[in-house]
């Protein structure tokens, strides 16, 4: 940039701060009304120099802060508001399936994994024993044998036998300690509710 250039840049930016204008002139640049132009003076925001007359670089400046300033305060309040909203409901989502989980597993309907795994280690323990003193069981009974139906039958009772472990499924074994038996409870309180009557 010239010297020259310099020149009229600043002198023209010397003019442009010192231009003064109407009321109107800024309600129609800032597209609010002359009263409201009026009023933003009279809160400290406009630059009035005297009665409608204002410093158009100083009250455009400060009419952005102002604009940008409503701005930040309106979205920062949508935004906590929001998130406040959004948090409680998101907790009260976590604290409903907590409670439903607790209660399925009062119930029995749902087992911890641990418990599981205990009770079928030991129903699989039981029945690989089973299965594996067959062939002692069988062997000096079998051995006298020459019918193979009654050999076959001797085989197949033994086998049921041993299948017979699987099949003895007793849901109370999967129980928490926290398990309550509804029915139980209710019947409980109705004799409990009887004898306090009498």
């Amino acid at each position: 940039m010239s010297e020259k250039e310099d020149v009229i840049i600043n002198s023209k930016k010397s003019e442009v701060d010192n231009v003064v204008v109407a009321g109107s002139y800024l309600a129609n640049i800032f597209g609010i009304t002359d009263r409201r132009v009026r009023q933003l003076a009279e809160e400290g925001i406009i630059v009035r120099v005297k009665k409608g007359r204002y410093d158009l670089v100083e009250s455009i400046k400060a009419y952005i802060v102002y604009l940008k300033t409503n701005q930040d305060i309106k979205e920062s309040k949508s935004d906590a508001d929001l998130d406040y909203d959004r948090e409680k409901a998101m907790h009260e989502r976590v604290k409903r399936e907590m409670a439903e989980l607790n209660l399925a597993e009062m119930k029995g309907q749902i087992h911890y994994a641990d418990d599981v795994e205990n009770v079928m280690n030991d129903m699989l323990s039981n029945f690989r024993s089973k299965v594996l003193s067959m062939a002692s069981k069988l062997a000096p009974i079998l051995i006298a044998r020459s019918d193979v139906n009654q050999i076959q039958d001797m085989i197949n009772k033994e086998s049921y036998e041993v299948l017979e472990e699987l099949s003895n499924y007793d849901p109370r074994l999967f129980y928490s300690e926290k398990y309550i038996d509804l029915e139980d409870e209710g019947e409980d309180f109705d004799q409990k509710h009887e004898e306090d009557k009498e």
